[in-house]
């Protein structure tokens, strides 16, 4: 009776690992496609910077500088804007900015 208790609870954390993981390689993706369509346009695809973005100063996320920077900061920067980027607080909601910030720590060097 003991043994099949320890299977059942195996069988099901297993099954309930694979749905965490599932649904974390879903919100990457999702984080990564909206990336792709509010950011690379300046940070690059690969978060080096496009040539248009350093003509304005846009960051490049892969750099020590950047990745030092507190979430909380990130957050806001992508919530409220700074210098020409523009706020993305009122269009975004604060999964997806929590999605973004996650995504940008993926780009460190």
């Amino acid at each position: 009776m003991k043994t099949s208790r320890v299977r059942a609870f195996a069988t099901v954390t297993v099954i309930s690992l694979g749905f965490v993981v599932s649904l974390s390689a879903q919100a990457q993706n999702a984080s990564e496609t909206l990336y792709k369509s509010k950011c690379a346009m300046c940070h690059g695809a690969d978060g080096t910077g496009s040539a248009t973005g350093k003509k304005m100063g846009a960051h490049d996320f892969t750099t020590v500088e950047v990745q030092g920077v507190s979430d909380a900061e990130l957050s806001t920067i992508i919530t409220n804007g700074k210098n020409k980027m523009p706020a993305y607080g009122k269009s975004l909601k604060a999964d997806d900015i929590k999605g973004l910030v996650a995504y940008i720590r993926t780009l460190k060097k």
